[in-house]
């Protein structure tokens, strides 16, 4: 490549007549342009081998040819350079001559003699079934998965008039050998191209070289504060954090929290039209490892993350399913996780990802602050790792004694194991997510707990980027359920309305809307609290005197949205100082207001209204007459809201973000059932009686069997109280240093 376009240059400069000065000069740059442009190409491979691996059809030989010629390195197909030249025959005779087991036996044994490096290297589409083989590509070679559609691999073999391939016996179909191989081409590769229907060959190679260039270049996946102020390149390199930073620190140092520095990764139309017919989690795989840089979580791994957190944990097998409610309204039910909220599509993965990245030598605390929902998630997610890592991952959490409803205190009461701890705090949930902040901020405490007893403090709130992050996930999956189920098609707008008082769902739905997913606007519904939707109709948030009210919806009950911080860091193009100053009057006077034209710019697609306590009953009653579905408080908030602010020309997507049975009381009030029982156990008896749809939560039946008698610590609203429960956690679950 160097020699090409040197001699192009040397060709120009004879035929124009120009003075020694000028020649020199062209000269000069000629070459720095020539040896720029080999140094830049060969620096992206380097001593590695770029591997091309997927089905027979996927385009790896045509692709790999490309990239070849666009990195001036050598191309090499494993069937015609290394098979046929070992075995002096082609393929085709050799697979009729042995059979299937010793072909792959043969081709595995063929592949151990490549020894290259910097060059371009096709697999065949049944090299990844055998291990040996595979462990010695990968030991020299970047492996990059050419995933293209089983229908489109069908189709392309069919005008190759090719009927069988490697593995296919007698009865067994095209299309269950390609669905059998997935596995191993999840087992092998470093970074997937998704190859859509209609892209071309060459289009796929620039998709291959800039997943390589990601791949080889961590720092285009690293993270900034939210209060971070503007620096030079080399500041940034020296203080830039990694996905595996941000899970294990949770909240940035200065306060503020941890952003992407680029952006989220985009998808194209056709991209996500690939995922149409992917499972849950292989929606989430796709998704979550374009925003995942693969040296902090090899793909292999989130894989088996992945099917851990949503393998058998869910009663639904789509994991978060949509079910149309009424006219153009849809509910995206988030409640089939084990404690029946949206917080387990979360932290049902988070702290599989938290406990990989934590070093092994050291001992972590978790901090939790709840208001209702978010305790038991995040308690039953880390009782769900593996022994080790419970020895070294202790979870503490605080939640407002009267400020949650019974059956979401008996869920965290239940969870108190030698490793976590529930603690009742006698004030709202704002206090205690303000004292978690000032424990993560204080250096002194969190210093002394290093030293005194080897632990780090982290947070498990949606503060917490690895917990907002697969939010995303489902939002983008309920616009591509609505698209596979004909209901609209692909690119068409849909509107999402979703309870909040974080601004953490809906700021996740807002991140969706930026990686391609066709949202028109975002409606924040908030209760009788309803200090985001004044913020977003004003600019103006003002606390200041406001006291928090107890609700029907208490998971809602917030007036300081820690979320709402990204979303402005986002809308004012990245300006950590102005975030700073915003938040900091918020923390000092208690209000800040927004400047105009960032109040517009947050408008935009954003709007919002808040919703009663009795319009919230109301609403659960005329649902459940009309269609026979009981809606939770938060889910009658968003539905009032939805009713309220949809224009109807296009769908709405509402979010369910909780199961109506750890509602009880209330939902027993607003269908007019004269009897309320005292217990909670004898609420969702009542309630099944009526064969409500959908059925009672029977996690919660058993959950609640189990710890009707189960004792907790209630302590004052004082940080250092707080403080005291957390050292004497530690002190219990982690040994002492000495």
């Amino acid at each position: 490549m160097f020699h090409l376009v040197w001699n192009r240059h040397l060709k120009l400069m004879s035929r124009i007549m120009v003075s020694d000065v000028y020649l020199k000069l062209l000269f000069a740059r000629s070459f720095a342009l020539a040896r720029t442009t080999w140094m830049s190409m060969h620096s992206l491979v380097g001593d590695k081998n770029i591997v091309l691996m997927g089905p027979p059809g996927a385009g790896k030989t045509t692709v790999g040819k490309i990239v070849g010629q666009k990195l001036g390195s050598c191309f090499i197909d494993v069937d015609d350079d290394v098979l046929e030249k070992t075995w002096n025959m082609s393929v085709a005779e050799k697979l009729k001559d042995v059979g299937n087991e010793q072909f792959l036996e043969e081709e595995g044994k063929a592949l151990l003699n490549l020894s290259t490096s910097g060059n371009v290297v096709s697999l065949t589409g049944s090299n990844p079934l055998n291990t040996a083989s595979m462990e010695h590509v990968k030991k020299n070679g970047i492996v990059v998965y050419l995933d293209v559609p089983s229908e489109s691999i069908i189709d392309r073999l069919q005008l190759m008039k090719v009927d069988r391939i490697v593995g296919q016996g007698p009865g067994t179909s095209l299309r269950d050998i390609l669905q059998y191989r997935k596995q191993f081409y999840k087992k092998w590769y470093d970074v997937r191209v998704l190859c859509e229907n209609g892209v071309t060959a060459d289009d796929v190679a620039e998709k291959v070289l800039h997943a390589v260039k990601r791949y080889q270049d961590s720092y285009s996946d690293g993270f900034i504060s939210t209060r971070s102020l503007r620096c030079n390149k080399d500041e940034q390199k020296s203080s830039i954090k990694y996905f595996s930073d941000v899970v294990v620190e949770g909240l940035a140092p200065d306060g503020g929290l941890f952003v992407p520095e680029i952006g989220l990764p985009k998808f194209t139309p056709g991209e996500w039209q690939h995922l149409l017919a992917a499972t849950y989690a292989e929606r989430a795989q796709i998704i979550l490892e374009r925003c995942i840089h693969p040296t902090d979580v090899p793909a292999s791994k989130l894989w088996e993350i992945i099917e851990t957190a949503y393998g058998q944990n869910f009663t639904c097998s789509k994991i978060a399913p949509v079910r149309h409610l009424a006219g153009n309204q849809f509910l995206l039910e988030l409640f089939h996780g084990p404690t029946a909220s949206f917080k387990d599509l979360a932290l049902q993965l988070m702290p599989q990802l938290f406990a990989y990245c934590v070093p092994k030598s050291c001992n972590y605390l978790i901090l939790v602050a709840t208001s209702g929902d978010t305790g038991s998630a995040v308690l039953d997610g880390f009782s769900r790792l593996k022994e080790a890592d419970k020895q070294r991952i202790a979870v503490i959490t605080f939640f407002p004694q009267d400020g949650i409803s019974q059956i979401q205190k008996s869920q965290m009461i239940g969870y108190q194991e030698g490793n976590t701890k529930v603690v009742g705090v006698k004030s709202d949930f704002d206090f205690c997510q303000s004292a978690i902040k000032q424990m993560f901020t204080n250096s002194d405490y969190t210093g002394f707990l290093t030293v005194e007893y080897g632990a780090a403090l982290s947070a498990a709130n949606s503060i917490n980027w690895a917990r907002l992050l697969p939010q995303v996930v489902y939002h983008a999956s309920a616009y591509l359920n609505l698209v596979e189920q004909d209901i609209i098609s692909f690119g068409s707008p849909v509107d999402v309305c979703i309870p909040t008082g974080n601004f953490g769902n809906i700021l996740a739905a807002i991140y969706a809307k930026m990686m391609g997913i066709p949202i028109r606007k975002f409606i924040c519904a908030s209760n009788q609290n309803n200090v985001l939707t004044e913020f977003i109709k004003t600019g103006l948030y003002d606390i200041k005197g406001r006291k928090l009210m107890k609700s029907l919806s208490p998971a809602v009950d917030i007036l300081k949205s820690s979320n709402l911080e990204r979303h402005l860091h986002l809308i004012a193009n990245g300006d950590g100082q102005l975030v700073m100053q915003l938040f900091s009057s918020l923390e000092n006077q208690h209000y800040f207001q927004l400047q105009r034209h960032f109040l517009e710019k947050l408008q935009q697609d954003l709007v919002a209204d808040w919703c009663s306590e009795e319009e919230c009953l109301d609403a659960i009653r005329s649902v459940f007459n009309t269609t026979g579905y009981i809606l939770d408080t938060h889910t009658a908030v968003a539905k009032v809201v939805a009713d309220r602010l949809q224009d109807k020309t296009c769908p709405v997507i509402i979010s369910s973000t909780a199961h109506y049975s750890k509602f009880a009381p209330a939902i027993l009030q607003a269908l007019r059932i004269g009897e309320i029982k005292q217990t909670p156990l004898s609420q969702l008896h009542l309630l099944n009686s009526y064969n409500p749809l959908p059925p009672v939560h029977r996690g919660l039946l058993e959950t609640l069997k189990k710890n009707e008698k189960q004792n907790y610590q209630v302590c004052a609203a004082d940080v250092k109280v707080l403080m005291e429960h957390v050292e004497a956690l530690i002190q219990n679950h982690f040994m002492k240093v000495f």
